[in-house]
């Protein structure tokens, strides 16, 4: 049951074994607060709000956000402090579902066995089959718990010392549909929730939120050259990928910054009187076992599986160590690392007896620099967490400590860009979501009014408090396959959640390498405008001097980011270029105004096979040409494969034999006119070749293309055959 006092705005919040919660309510001109100030005798409050609006709020959820909406009206929940997560607890280790629900439509199950992963979570919003819910909770923490967590059939969660539930606090608010962003930013001005700004404007409706940004490594001595390519490529932002020489203290690495933070001070401050911002990538909680929170002698406050006593004394150079109990020892399969510490003592074991008595077995004693010593029966034996990544994670005091350890570099040196990449390692707090939002937190807390005033930070997850504090979701790993394929479905699948939760459209990594191609390029700038968002461009010299068109990638990054950031693309056109099959290619006119072409491409394989004596051996291709297309523009590549004598016939003409052989990799490119041009695998011209005037001038209408080749008939040998139509321009202009 539920009363309200309007002479002193107290709610009073009734439950049937008597036990009874006072929350106080703020009425503000954009929300109502509702804040618990005494829970009396009670153990554990859980305050959700829910609205069963099967017509009018079930239309669009925004999960993490927290605000549920029809076609006008919006309700939104936010969490005012840490401990208030959004959500419901549906797990101990209070780490939420990372699943699509929307996709399957079963809003009820949040198992994430057998759906599909993404980087979302459901939290703060939830659709469900009569509605929608808005929910959060607060955690009561005043006790050790022993959870399942990071795989762990059991693991201690330490008691922490928030507050427990007093004090949890969440605001509502109800406006209409076009409002609702804007409303959350006057309850972040109100509530004095994190409110970050990019050039004077609210992180969340900033246009440069969404801004592309080159990854390259560079340092001291290479800075120029760095600065150089990011000015080429038209972008603002140059981030630097693997800047650390350890996690945990996050100290230089020389090779890059002989002189250290004055060093990394200096880049930053010669990049901004060219108005590039810098950045550096970390891994969050993350701990080398070279930093010093580990060597030479291990910090107290390493997270910890659990821990055991030793049954009797042990010397500095006994390989076997006996202990009470193997709960938190034998779950080696999550132990990458497989590291205890006694005192100041890391040991290394390879097992763990499979009966009583208890031993850990094949011991590296004084493991990463400690010191081998003896140790007492009774003593403590800690059972150190870890990742694949072969480091050691922190307890929620340390993830604290490393978070201010991030921001002072920050306000020393002014940067401008952070990924939390790994921030799921602070689920070794045994807090879950709750370890991540306080590891971001104290980050934000200890940043200075400067680095405040103008930051990027990101990260592949997020959650319904951080959403205050990042600017946008983004994520790496753009290595598992082509330029294309590197997680394509993934990457657009997310634009959706993207939008629905109010933030910046981001397509994660890409990875520019010696082979890719212009056309690479412009598929992935399409999508970048399509779905009006930004990316990390992933690259270095080596691969910038081992690809032959690097000049021209550069410059087509520029000119994409500069007409998508001027929002020169209709909505239509938006929509054409969100399709991964179109492909488009853009021209400068001049700084206002482009021309933009949609290109048609069909892909096609000549394979090498045995044929019978007198079979032919050419391959037919039958395609269909628009109005606008005129010319027959291709690329020829073998695969595996040298090609000789390769013949094009289009429509029974005379057709056109390359005056080249092509080795195993090289292109052959057709772009109009009378040339064509040879390339190596990495697009290096080779040599020019003419072409007959005419000779691939082609109407609209159905087409067969006769190509022949002689191939070798290695396994898997191919020629790849790719025709590329272009249409007519569509003039578009900055807005």
């Amino acid at each position: 049951g539920a009363d309200f006092d309007a002479a002193q705005n107290i709610l009073r919040l009734s439950y049937p074994d008597q036990r009874t919660a006072f929350v106080s309510v703020s009425t503000f001109s954009s929300h109502v607060r509702f804040k618990l100030t005494d829970v009396s005798t009670l153990d554990g409050v859980e305050l959700v709000v829910w609205g069963p609006y099967p017509t009018v709020l079930n239309r669009v959820i925004g999960e993490t956000v927290g605000v549920v909406q029809g076609e006008k009206f919006a309700i939104g929940l936010q969490a005012l402090n840490p401990k208030t997560l959004g959500g419901f607890p549906w797990n101990e280790n209070d780490a939420l579902p990372q699943m699509d629900i929307f996709e399957s439509g079963d809003y009820s199950d949040l198992n994430p066995a057998g759906k599909r992963g993404v980087l979302y979570r459901v939290e703060a919003a939830k659709p469900d089959s009569f509605g929608s819910t808005l929910q959060a909770y607060t955690r009561e923490r005043t006790t050790n718990r022993i959870i399942p967590n990071r795989g762990y059939a059991e693991y201690e969660a330490p008691a922490y010392d928030d507050g427990g539930i007093v004090g949890s606090s969440i605001a509502l608010f109800g406006s209409s549909v076009p409002d609702a962003l804007s409303t959350i930013g006057q309850i972040e001005l109100a509530e004095g929730l994190p409110h970050p700004v990019i050039d004077g404007v609210w992180g969340k409706m900033s246009k440069g939120a969404s801004a592309a940004y080159l990854i390259l490594g560079f340092g001291e001595n290479d800075i120029d050259r760095a600065l150089e390519i990011t000015r080429k490529a038209g972008l603002r932002y140059l981030y630097h990928p693997d800047p650390f020489e350890t996690w945990g203290h996050f100290t230089l690495r020389p090779s890059y910054f002989p002189n250290g933070i004055d060093g990394l001070t200096a880049i930053v401050d010669q990049a901004e009187q060219e108005d590039v911002m810098i950045g550096v990538h970390m891994l969050s909680n993350f701990i080398t076992p070279n930093d010093p929170y580990v060597t030479p002698v291990p910090d107290s406050r390493l997270a910890r599986v659990g821990s055991t006593t030793l049954t009797s004394r042990i010397d500095p150079t006994q390989d076997s160590v006996p202990i009470e109990s193997p709960t938190y020892f034998n779950q080696s399969q999550q132990s990458f690392l497989r590291a205890a510490v006694i005192g100041e003592e890391i040991i290394q074991c390879r097992e763990v007896t499979d009966s009583a008595p208890w031993q850990l077995l094949g011991c590296d004693r004084g493991a990463f620099g400690t010191e081998p010593t003896a140790h007492a029966t009774g003593e403590t034996v800690g059972k150190l967490d870890d990742h694949g990544y072969n480091v050691f994670l922190s307890s929620t005091d340390l993830s604290i400590e490393m978070a201010n350890n991030v921001a002072k570099l920050f306000n020393q040196a002014g940067l401008r860009q952070i990924s939390f990449d790994g921030l799921e390692g602070n689920r070794s707090t045994g807090m879950g979501n709750y370890g991540e939002i306080l590891f971001t937190k104290s980050w934000f807390d200890a940043l200075d009014d400067n680095v405040r005033s103008h930051y990027i930070a990101d990260a592949s997850r997020t959650s319904h408090y951080f959403w205050h504090m990042y600017t946008r979701m983004n994520w790496g790993e753009p290595w598992y396959a082509g330029f294309r394929e590197s997680q394509t479905e993934y990457r657009l699948k997310n634009q959706a959640y993207f939008r629905r939760n109010m933030m910046p459209g981001m397509l994660g990594w890409f990875s520019m390498r010696p082979e890719t191609s212009v056309e690479d390029i412009e598929w992935m700038l399409a999508r970048s405008a399509g779905f009006d968002a930004g990316y990390g461009f992933v690259t270095g010299y080596d691969q910038i001097d081992g690809n032959g068109q690097s000049e021209e990638i550069m410059a087509l990054l520029g000119l994409w980011e500069a007409a998508r950031m001027k929002g020169a693309f209709s909505e239509e056109q938006k929509e054409s270029m969100q399709e991964i099959s179109n492909e488009f290619h853009l021209e400068s006119i001049d700084d206002s105004s482009w021309n933009l072409y949609p290109v048609t491409s069909l892909k096609y394989s000549h394979l090498a096979r045995d044929k019978q004596p007198g079979e032919p051996t050419s391959s037919t291709f039958a395609f269909a040409s628009e109005p606008d297309a005129t010319t027959l523009e291709f690329i020829i590549t073998p695969v595996g494969t040298i090609s000789r004598d390769v013949a094009i016939q289009v429509d029974g003409t005379p057709g056109y034999s390359l005056p080249v052989q092509l080795e195993d990799g090289q292109h052959f490119k057709y772009a109009g006119g009378e040339t064509a041009t040879l390339y190596s695998s990495s697009w290096h011209r080779i040599r020019d070749v003419s072409v007959p005037a005419g000779t691939f001038s082609i109407e609209q209408g159905d087409h067969v293309i006769r190509f022949d080749a002689d191939v070798d008939t290695a396994v898997d040998a191919e020629i790849k055959f790719e025709i590329r139509l272009v249409g007519a321009a569509e003039r578009v202009t900055a807005k």
